[in-house]
């Protein structure tokens, strides 16, 4: 008993460290210097202390800039426009760095996108429910889907799912929609593409 005692209070002490030392590990760099983009570092800095990011860290080097639109290369740049939702800030930030997962398993991610055109012949391209070209919206269904497993683990289901449904109504709403109502199928075939960052 005083083992597992022992065990427990080694855990909630090294647990809390290891958050303290990935957030540590990221470098956030402000574009303009603005109150905006003070406070979203701000609430970074905070979520990445709060949550256990590991399995989803794959650069290290962040910029906020409030006049960008979110995206992952060269340097992951996230906007100001989630002050007021930890929780679509926190899904934005992890979106674009699975980007970075998928960029460094090409020949899997290009699989997968294979796959994708035989069960989606014809996709939208452009906003409001694609990504900027067709490539891109395949590309966004691996992502997306990606971005849910990740959300369920670290929000929960019912956040995630408010997450994924607010999505679904702004920005690549056909992506999100479908990620949602075919999760199995393109599960599978992220699955089959050994597409999982947990287990990577």
């Amino acid at each position: 008993m005083k083992w597992v005692i022992a065990q427990l209070v080694l855990w909630s002490v090294l647990v809390p460290a290891g958050r303290c030392a990935a957030a540590d590990s990221i470098r956030i760099e402000l574009k303009n210097g603005s109150e905006r983009e003070l406070q979203t570092k701000t609430q970074l800095e905070r979520l990445l202390k709060s949550y256990d990011l590991s399995a989803y860290t794959f650069t290290r080097d962040v910029l906020i800039d409030e006049h960008s639109i979110p995206h992952s290369h060269p340097v992951l740049t996230l906007h100001t426009r989630h002050l007021n939702s930890d929780d679509q800030l926190l899904s934005t930030y992890v979106h674009e760095q699975l980007h970075w997962f998928l960029a460094a398993h090409e020949n899997q991610t290009e699989a997968a996108e294979g796959e994708l055109r035989k069960v989606y012949p014809k996709v939208p391209v452009g906003p409001p429910d694609g990504a900027q070209d067709e490539q891109s919206t395949y590309l966004h269904l691996v992502d997306c889907y990606l971005e849910m497993q990740a959300d369920r683990r670290l929000l929960g289901p019912q956040r995630a799912g408010a997450v994924m449904q607010f999505w679904a109504g702004d920005h690549y709403r056909w992506i999100y929609r479908t990620v949602m109502q075919d999760e199995a199928q393109i599960g599978e075939i992220v699955r089959r593409q050994h597409l999982e960052p947990t287990n990577n």
